[in-house]
């Protein structure tokens, strides 16, 4: 059941009488902040009144006169200059506080209208370890998963994996040219991440080179400049002019930092390159970027022996990625990587040309697009394909062999230009019905403002921020409860490690970058995993206190009593489960099941805490088993709400 949205239903005839703009009038009804004002406020009197030519009050009251609210409310108030506040009826929480407890789903309906989603995720380059990159895309992306399936649609998860790139160019050619054959045999793939790496530096090390100087004679002319914008403020009278010369000297002022963050990039790049005894080998491959391109253009065109080394190493990356992706828990539905459309790319050209959206310039086939400066390339001069190619190929694939009414792609917010060009280009070809969403992110950052690496300067692996998540929770196990034998404290610990890491995530608005915190993420308090499997914990330790069966509660009819306005607060939150979940599915953020999930606990801690409120020693046998059973369901719903996002639930910690 959704509250939320049958006041809006018992609303929504009225107000449209008012306006053609209903649904954002209907919006403007939320849970209220404060509970002297209700259970919830509507706010839509003001604007309807101004469009109305009226006081707001005056259309409050109106409105509320017209509306049947008699079986849902037992309290309608007008407040200040138009404030609609409402207060559900207690015998309608206690009758659907019922359902919701003798129900598997908690009373949560599945939408009236079925969609088929594809959520595209995670999507590594197979032939680099996981990195901390990827922990946003993967659990976002497998929370929407779970929650769009939970809520009724059909959601397949596709881990479009990058194994037909230029890495594999680079790990070819490394593997032709520097491997430790005693280190592959032992362990391949750490030494093809070595290769992959080694590789990969020596390419960055010969564009700083090249570019070092350049960027240097730019950093002068550019101090130049700002030594003369400087000049000309000192003498400068007229308020326009300074005005100019500010916003010049701003401009100038932010060149030269990027050109600063350029110049300090390239001189690390060199210096990694000293330090790690490469600058001879460097000597002696001075073509490496276009050697590897070349091994990379074979590959694609069918070489037999760069194809064999493909097939050698893939199932070898793809061990060590699919072993994280256990320690996570996520599964995916399908696996198609980039290599499965290869033989798909040529048609998608071929016909966007004979459509007439792709024409050669330059040498290579460019769609060009009118809010663009620059076209969409789907085949370069050399005849080589690229990313834009293959996810029209993947988006017709999808449509053709899915019927996907939506495609969400969870792929960070630096890609949203390349999605923008996507999402144009497949409109204009025909695939313009569904819905293609960039459920884009942010960048997980260090305490030092910049994005999260080791001291090393390198991005931070995956499994080793498990390791380390998994370490520190062993600690916190052992000192909440060390009564626990040393395996049961080794699960907890990689229960509460792992559930933390992910629900530090997807906690955070999805948009937003977020410092990762390794002693905030596992704190007992505030909105984290922690505190909420502490909270589901503690419920389980009430039927060891009362020594009550569980089951013989749950059999029981349920029939809720409000003693105290705690236990009626409650009753509100645990019937807001299913508005939590259709608000994470407006844009795709499941921020807002963390936020309702965190929201529940405290009220639950609150009643918990309650002396009027104790379970084990309310003198009457209705009121504690309404009680028990309060506690029943804020236990189900937040293992529920947890499960969804995929984070376990301990019994004891």
């Amino acid at each position: 059941m959704n509250a939320l949205k049958e006041l809006q239903n018992c609303f929504q005839p009225v107000v449209a009488k008012y306006t053609d703009q209903v649904e954002a009038m209907l919006n403007l009804i939320r849970p209220a902040n404060d509970a002297k004002f209700g259970d919830f406020q509507a706010n839509f009197a003001m604007p309807l009144g101004k469009s109305a030519g009226k006081s707001p009050r005056e259309v409050a009251e109106e409105i509320v006169a017209a509306t049947d609210l008699s079986e849902l409310c037992q309290n309608v108030e007008i407040a200040g200059p138009g404030f609609i506040n409402l207060t559900l009826n207690d015998q309608w929480l206690k009758s659907n506080l019922a359902t919701a407890f003798s129900d598997e789903r908690l009373g949560v309906n599945k939408v009236e209208t079925a969609r088929n989603y594809i959520v595209d995720y995670s999507s590594p380059n197979v032939a680099k370890p996981l990195h901390v990159g990827h922990i946003r895309s993967t659990v976002i992306g497998d929370a929407l998963t779970r929650i769009l399936n939970f809520m009724g649609h059909h959601a397949k998860s596709d881990n479009h994996i990058g194994d037909w790139g230029t890495q594999f160019g680079m790990i070819i050619y490394g593997y032709r040219n520097f491997r430790d054959e005693a280190a592959f045999e032992k362990e391949p793939i750490t030494e093809l991440s070595r290769l992959y790496r080694m590789v990969r530096l020596l390419i960055e090390f010969h564009k700083s080179t090249t570019k070092l100087p350049e960027l240097k004679t730019q950093l002068d002319q550019l101090q130049t400049e700002l030594t003369k914008l400087k000049q000309k403020q000192s003498v400068a009278e007229e308020k326009s002019a300074v005005k100019k010369i500010k916003k010049e000297i701003s401009q100038t002022n932010k060149r030269i930092a990027d050109s600063q963050d350029q110049i300090r990039s390239a001189e690390a790049t060199i210096a990694k390159a000293s330090e790690d005894g490469l600058v001879e080998t460097a000597d002696a491959h001075q073509d490496i970027a276009t050697a590897v391109l070349l091994e990379t253009a074979k590959l694609h065109a069918g070489d037999a022996d760069n194809q064999a080394l493909w097939e050698q190493f893939l199932p070898v990356c793809k061990q060590d990625m699919q072993a994280i992706y256990d320690r996570l828990d996520v599964t995916f539905d399908m696996e198609l990587g980039e290599s499965y459309y290869n033989d798909q790319l040529a048609s998608v050209v071929d016909d966007l040309e004979a459509k007439g959206f792709a024409r050669t310039s330059d040498g290579a086939m460019c769609v060009f697009l009118e809010n663009f400066e620059t076209p969409m390339i789907v085949r370069k001069r050399d005849g080589a394909f690229l990313y834009s190619t293959t996810d029209l190929a993947t988006i017709k694939y999808r449509m053709e062999n899915f019927d996907a009414d939506a495609c969400l792609y969870v792929v960070d917010h630096r890609q949203h230009e390349h999605f923008e060009k996507l999402f144009e280009v497949a409109s204009m070809w025909g695939y313009d019905q569904a819905e293609l969403k960039h459920v884009s992110f942010g960048t997980v950052m260090g305490k030092d403002g910049k994005p999260f690496q080791t001291r090393s300067g390198t991005i931070v692996g995956l499994a080793g921020l498990l390791d380390e998540a998994e370490a520190r929770a062993l600690v916190i196990a052992k000192e909440v409860n060390d009564s626990l034998d040393e395996a049961q404290l080794k699960e907890n610990a990689r229960v509460v490690g792992i559930g933390s890491l992910k629900y530090a995530d997807l906690s955070q608005n999805r948009a937003s970058d977020y410092t990762f915190d390794y002693d905030k993420m596992l704190a007992l308090k505030g909105n984290t995993a922690t505190y909420l499997q502490y909270g589901y914990a503690r419920v389980q330790g009430i039927w060891r206190k009362v020594d009550v069966d569980i089951e013989a509660v749950r059999s029981k009819p349920a029939e809720f009593e409000f003693e105290t306005d705690i236990e009626r607060a409650l009753a509100v939150q645990l019937l807001r489960f299913e508005e939590a979940l259709t608000d994470v599915l407006v844009d795709y953020k499941p921020n807002l099941l963390c936020n309702y999930l965190f929201d529940l606990c405290q009220t639950y801690f609150t009643f918990f805490s309650t002396p009027e409120c104790n379970v084990k020693n309310t003198e009457s046998e209705s009121l504690k088993f309404s009680r028990l059973q309060l506690c029943d369901l804020t236990a189900r719903t937040l293992k529920t709400g947890l499960g969804l996002l995929n984070i376990s639930v301990l019994d004891k910690m």
